[in-house]
């Protein structure tokens, strides 16, 4: 598949993109930017959460990590299930019951105006470094198999790409982003069933011949109990796995801002619970794939692409969509699938930014209503630019599988968010809100320390995901010592 071949595929995406964005943002009011009005059908924001969820992250480097990790990413995604009834039945009712439009609202009526602002920069941090991770890996892509032909440099790639997401999102808002991901989830899951179908075609087998082969075996184990001590031990990864759902969805404004957009609770909580099971059943999907690319890599002799010289395993589909000999139409839907399934995470990204950087910073409602509307179309301007600077760095200082590196800064990140959220919900203390964000900070540097120790310091002990109920604990221990 030629360059020019998937810039015509782009093109005639976004085209598809402006035009659900002309019927979805004619309103352009704030109440339809924010909120889309509270009027869209549970099922179509659940079937549409799962390509934001996923994202380009998921379609590319979890197949890419399959080499390394095998199945134990599997794990993770257990503990994400359990996650998303945590979300459904302590989360989401608290939000419905106060009526919020960003959920960092909840910490200022709760704790009072430090803690809501130490959890609205909690998840900015989170939010930007997550959608840049996810932007970076589409970014590289296109650069590698379609811009480096045209010697058009990786910033130039990075600041289209942006453009293009603001164009069709500066109007309607979460109103446009709940139908464009339906569609964008829809374009990501054929794209890679047609790409096992292909590869399967390929090796002359059937999916019984696949999962029944001695090569698939190399791949496929899913539960590691052995080394408690080791990273990807089952309850390590199950719980990271479950309290990065309850943070990275329950407290993150851009995944619940779609769930507020639900006519009531009982369809949010519809919503999340068809979600989560869904969403394993994709991913488990995208596993079977990573294996299926290392068997056709291996026996075609294909290598490991390279970036600036070193191997990159997030590279490995697309190396064999678009330079394999399986034909146009894998290449096609493999491009297809990439660009719905980072767009699709990268605009509600966008789109989440500016609205808890309005509400939570602005105070947008409490400005004179003449003067709203140019706020938030200014901030959305900005927060373009942000996401822009924030990619182009992470070319110059990623050195890790993208999934990985995604988790590991929420391990961090959203920690001040997990403890805040826990103390307010299942106690009933106040606090001395003034030193909220001297817990937050504290404990953060604590967190780092940890995770940047020998492990031989540890007993031979290596920190994974664990770090983020660790950190959350932690925060919530500093809340109980700062209370009234």
């Amino acid at each position: 598949m030629t360059a020019s071949h998937i810039l015509l595929l782009v093109g005639g995406y976004f085209l598809l993109l402006l035009l659900i964005s002309y019927f979805t943002g004619k309103n352009d009011s704030n109440t339809d930017f924010f909120k889309a009005g509270k009027q869209s059908p549970w099922y179509l924001v659940a079937f549409g959460m799962i390509g934001a969820s996923l994202s380009g992250v998921t379609f590319i480097s979890v197949p890419g990590w399959v080499a390394d990790s095998q199945f134990s990413y599997m794990q993770v995604v257990m503990g994400y299930v359990v996650g998303y009834f945590v979300v459904a039945y302590v989360l989401l009712p608290v939000y419905y019951k106060w009526n919020l439009t960003s959920i960092y609202e909840y910490l200022n009526r709760r704790f009072g105006t430090v803690s809501h602002k130490v959890g609205a920069v909690s998840f900015f941090i989170s939010r930007v470094l997550g959608a840049a991770f996810r932007l970076f890996l589409v970014a590289i892509v296109l650069q590698q198999f379609v811009f480096d032909a045209w010697n058009v440099p990786f910033e130039l790639t990075v600041t289209l790409s942006i453009i293009l997401i603001w164009v069709y999102t500066f109007r309607g808002g979460i109103k446009t982003i709940v139908w464009t991901d339906t569609l964008q989830t829809l374009f990501m899951i054929l794209s890679v069933i047609l790409s096992i179908h292909f590869i399967l075609k390929g090796l002359d087998w059937s999916l019984g011949d696949f999962i029944a082969s001695n090569e698939f075996k190399q791949y496929n184990k899913t539960f590691f109990f052995e080394d408690f001590f080791a990273r990807n031990h089952f309850v390590k990864s199950f719980l990271g796995g479950m309290f990065i759902t309850i943070c990275m969805t329950g407290l993150d404004q851009d995944m619940m801002q779609k769930n507020l957009t639900c006519r009531n609770l009982k369809d949010a909580k519809k919503n999340m619970i068809t979600f989560s099971i869904s969403l394993g059943v994709v991913t488990f999907i995208f596993m079977l794939l990573g294996a299926l690319l290392f068997i056709y890599a291996a026996k075609f002799q294909i290598g490991i692409p390279l970036m600036d010289g070193s191997p990159k395993t997030d590279l490995l589909f697309p190396e064999i969509a678009l330079n394999g000999d399986l034909g146009i139409l894998v290449g096609a839907t493999f491009m297809l699938g990439l660009i719905a399934a980072a767009y699709s995470s990268a605009d509600s990204a966008l789109t989440s930014l500016t609205t808890s950087f309005c509400v939570d910073f602005l105070s947008i409602e409490s400005k004179p209503e003449k003067d709203q509307k140019r706020l938030r179309k200014r901030t959305h301007v900005w927060m373009s630019l942000l996401l822009i600077l924030v990619v182009i760095a992470f070319k110059y200082v990623l050195d890790r599988n993208v999934i990985d590196g995604l988790l590991t800064v929420a391990t961090y990140t959203y920690g001040p968010l997990l403890g805040l959220f826990a103390f307010g919900i299942f106690t009933k203390y106040d606090i001395k809100d003034r030193y909220s964000w001297l817990v937050a900070v504290v404990v953060v540097g604590l967190i780092i320390g940890i995770a940047n120790m020998p492990s031989a310091w540890l007993g031979g002990y290596t920190v994974g995901y664990e770090l983020l109920p660790i950190n959350g604990m932690l925060t919530f221990i500093g809340l109980y010592l700062i209370r009234k």
